[in-house]
């Protein structure tokens, strides 16, 4: 197993490099952002260990994260910080860390995490979700159709975040239901038909698009791919 430590202190990274080589990690360790981001893009790595207060002027660590994952870099990130504070661990987790340490730190729970990220994999994460030029971005509550923002009630966010992570796919209304509403809703049969309906009057219409299309007799599709004509 291959581990990336991320860490501006020499001081640090040399016993973090030490305790993990003794478990038979091989380690490599980057001191800055532009090196650590070099390091993530030639090699693939089974997890990085990314300290939050890198000395640069450019580019943190939560800098370094976000930029990983927009060049399609999946390795687990593990966050280490001096700072205890709530927003900094949404921050981290926001641009695509898998999980977050604070300093100072024992170093069995350190090795605990790492094996835990290990476990879960390179999965593709991505923090903004995008089918053709439509895309979300659940942490901001964002929607967008190529530059455009689009304006989404909190039920049609959901809805479409559930599409999205699952482009192509047919999806049931009964599935929907379950995903946007709990076990106690109750509503109208026809309430994911209303939602749909909705969002195609925001989603696509207004664009000439059809993305968002019925499958008779079994639900709705969000096509991976854009057409020139809306549904009738």
């Amino acid at each position: 197993m291959r581990i990336l430590v991320v860490e501006d202190s020499e001081k640090m990274a040399a016993l973090v490099r030490r305790g993990l080589e003794e478990d038979g990690f091989a380690v490599d360790v980057a001191n800055d952002a532009d090196e650590a981001v070099w390091c993530a893009k030639e090699n693939p790595y089974d997890a990085i260990v990314l300290d939050v207060g890198l000395g640069s002027a450019s580019a943190d660590g939560f800098e370094v994260c976000r930029r990983l994952r927009d060049e399609g870099r999946w390795s687990p990130v593990l966050m280490l910080t001096a700072r205890d504070a709530v927003e900094d661990r949404v921050r981290g987790l926001d641009v695509g860390a898998d999980d977050y340490l604070t300093k100072p730190f024992a170093f069995d729970e350190l090795r605990a995490r790492i094996r835990a990220l290990i476990r879960r994999g390179a999965e593709p994460r991505p923090t903004v979700l995008s089918v053709g030029d439509l895309h979300l971005d659940p942490a901001r509550h964002r929607v967008q159709r190529g530059s455009q923002t689009i304006e989404l009630t909190g039920k049609e966010f959901a809805l479409l975040e559930c599409f999205m992570r699952h482009p192509g796919e047919v999806l049931t209304r009964t599935a929907l239901t379950e995903h946007v509403w709990d076990f106690a809703h109750e509503g109208d049969s026809n309430v994911i038909d209303v939602h749909v309906r909705n969002l195609r009057m925001k989603i696509d219409r207004p664009f000439g698009r059809s993305s968002l299309e019925t499958v008779r007799r079994v639900g709705y599709r969000l096509r991976d791919e854009t057409l020139g004509d809306a549904p009738a």
